[in-house]
């Protein structure tokens, strides 16, 4: 029985990012993402930014402080959801542009996203829901420079044959299990 009364999350509202460098990280996401900076604090030298400065003060936010090396494990994702496809291609080609590390392009059945690394290596996308229903995890490379009608004509038919049971594709299983720290030989880390 549920309660009715219960409080409920209505969205994610921002994500707070400590950093070594907040000058580079902000030029990262200023410049290459597109977000505004809405305030500055200098006495703490923290940035808010936001991707929709007329609806949201803050999506993010930059401070200083991290002690974490760049080759910790701090963040697995922050995601920025675009309106479109053309705008994910958009900020793909960016990234290209900009050198921007790349981690994986793919299809998750319901979004396509662009997996990237910003300058001080945190794990990032950029996507757009494709109004699809896929059961997750849904894991699918793509070339996402193929024409928009043939690249989603592929998609749907990847969901219409795996999409009430997922789909992944081995390379991201062991990438998975690398980063929790699971022995991809021992079998019975693995859950159905």
């Amino acid at each position: 029985m549920s309660d009715t009364n219960a409080p409920s999350i209505a969205e994610l509202g921002h994500v707070g990012v400590r950093c070594f460098d907040v000058d580079l990280q902000l030029d990262f996401y200023t410049r290459v993402l597109g977000l505004t900076v809405t305030d500055h604090d200098p006495n703490l030298g923290n940035y808010f930014l936001s991707a929709r400065p007329e609806q949201e003060h803050h999506e993010f936010l930059l401070a200083k402080g991290r002690d974490v090396p760049l080759d910790g494990k701090l963040i697995q994702q922050v995601s920025f959801r675009c309106n479109n496809f053309e705008d994910v291609l958009g900020f793909y080609r960016r990234f290209k542009e900009n050198d921007t590390k790349l981690d994986m392009i793919v299809s998750h059945g319901n979004a396509v996203g662009v997996y990237f690394y910003d300058s001080e290596g945190n794990r990032a996308e950029v996507y757009w829901q494709t109004g699809l229903v896929a059961k997750q995890p849904f894991i699918e490379h793509i070339d996402i420079e193929t024409p928009p009608e043939q690249l989603l004509d592929a998609i749907r038919a990847s969901v219409e044959k795996y999409g009430a049971t997922g789909f992944t594709e081995d390379s991201y299983l062991q990438w998975t299990r690398e980063q929790a720290g699971i022995d991809a030989t021992d079998e019975s880390a693995l859950v159905d």
